[in-house]
């Protein structure tokens, strides 16, 4: 995906990415303080915000190959296993209920599985999003501070499906996140916003 020349006003807000590249295949971290841009941006390469100038070129992925997770994730009115099957559905996918099983089991959420979604604890509702998002193979994945209200066992599970995941079927991921210690762990590159702009990025390995 490559960003260029990008500006957005929202509000007396103003972003300005003049280029950003962001490489398939690879887990990148995006940092900055609150206000500094980065929710922005992201709603901005999942089309939900249009821009005021500038280009997103997805480099032929279509929309429906990429999924955000947000930090208050939106729970349809049915159970957590049809929240999980839902993006299948709309895809056209026949569900793979092994492979949920294992993934409900891993994050401790198999005994709920038939439970109503919305009366799970915050934290919960971040792992069924989890399941939820990575569950149709997506091409571009986003998770906006997805991890922040997870216990350390629940997040230590999650880091090792993305981990996992990577090895065998990888895709692009854009992972905002306030734990330095993930995003150490996790990710290729670091880009880190300030005041609507990219400022400075990290290269690891």
């Amino acid at each position: 995906m490559k960003i260029t020349d990008l500006e957005k006003n929202v509000g007396s807000f103003h972003l300005k990415i003049d280029d950003l590249y962001i490489q398939p295949g690879l887990i990148h971290g995006l940092a900055g303080h609150n206000g500094s841009g980065k929710t922005v941006l992201l709603k901005l390469i999942m089309g939900i915000l249009t821009p005021d100038r500038g280009e997103i070129d997805l480099e032929g992925m279509d929309r429906r190959a990429m999924t955000m997770m947000s930090q208050r994730p939106y729970l349809l009115t049915e159970s957590v296993y049809d929240n999980i099957v839902y993006p299948l559905k709309l895809r056209k996918i026949k569900p793979d209920d092994t492979r949920i099983d294992e993934l409900l089991e891993r994050t401790g959420l198999l005994t709920q599985k038939n439970q109503y979604a919305r009366s799970l604890s915050s934290g919960e509702r971040q792992k069924l999003s989890f399941i939820r998002a990575i569950i149709f193979e997506p091409e571009f994945i986003i998770m906006d501070e997805t991890l922040s209200n997870l216990d350390p066992d629940s997040e230590r599970t999650i880091v090792d499906i993305i981990k996992e995941k990577q090895l065998t079927r990888p895709a692009t991921w854009l992972m905002v996140s306030h734990g330095q210690d993930v995003r150490e762990e996790l990710c290729d590159i670091i880009h880190y916003m300030e005041k609507g702009r990219i400022t400075d990025e990290v290269v690891k390995g």
